[in-house]
């Protein structure tokens, strides 16, 4: 039996942002570190580029990426596992079949309902 042993590449999780590129997703990934002089704990975003095979990653979606060789001028991250799908957010995918005046009232009343 030959025993694995743990893999020394990095991993990072990080949620989509972009999904628009052929078998490529582009993962943000937040730390909160402290300030180095005031001691606040701030945010820092960093983009990373990603290989995902099989597309299933969207945008939205909370993923672990793992570090890989070269694969072209701005990848060298594979997409691991996806650990949360997003949710659908378009309020008006359920009314796609009404009419352009329709969906106008329904802007509206959407539009007063924010205000309030």
């Amino acid at each position: 039996m030959a025993e694995t042993t743990p893999s020394n590449k990095n991993e990072k999780v990080g949620s989509v942002v972009s999904s628009k590129m052929a078998k490529t997703i582009v993962v943000e990934v937040i730390r909160r570190v402290p300030h180095p002089l005031y001691k606040r704990i701030i945010s820092k975003r960093r983009k990373f580029y990603a290989h995902d095979e099989q597309g299933e990653a969207k945008v939205g979606d909370v993923v672990r990426i793992i570090e890989c060789r070269p694969l072209s001028k701005l990848k060298r991250w594979q997409l691991k596992e996806v650990l949360r799908k997003a949710v659908e957010r378009h309020w008006y995918s359920a009314h796609a079949g009404k009419t352009a005046v329709e969906k106008e009232a329904l802007v509206q009343v959407r539009s007063q309902e924010t205000r309030s």
